[in-house]
């Protein structure tokens, strides 16, 4: 298992991403995607990498509402 720090952005089609909702929550897992499957509200649309090599996972419902997971080692 590893353990991540990560920082979840509640974004909401009213608010956008300058209203949204955020949390920074420390996990132990395999799989960041396994993570996200597990224990996200929403459907996966996409996995990306930022440019500090982070994993960053987007999620949604496709009404507007998306989960933003980015996590760090």
């Amino acid at each position: 298992m590893n353990e991540y720090e990560v920082f979840i952005e509640d974004i909401n089609s009213c608010g956008g991403e300058q209203h949204a909702k955020k949390e920074l929550i420390e996990v132990e897992t395999d799989s960041p995607e396994a993570y996200v499957k597990e224990n996200g509200r929403f459907p996966i649309l996409g996995i990306t990498r930022n440019t500090n090599g982070d994993t960053v996972i987007t999620t949604g419902d496709g009404n507007g509402n998306f989960l933003k997971y980015t996590f760090t080692k």
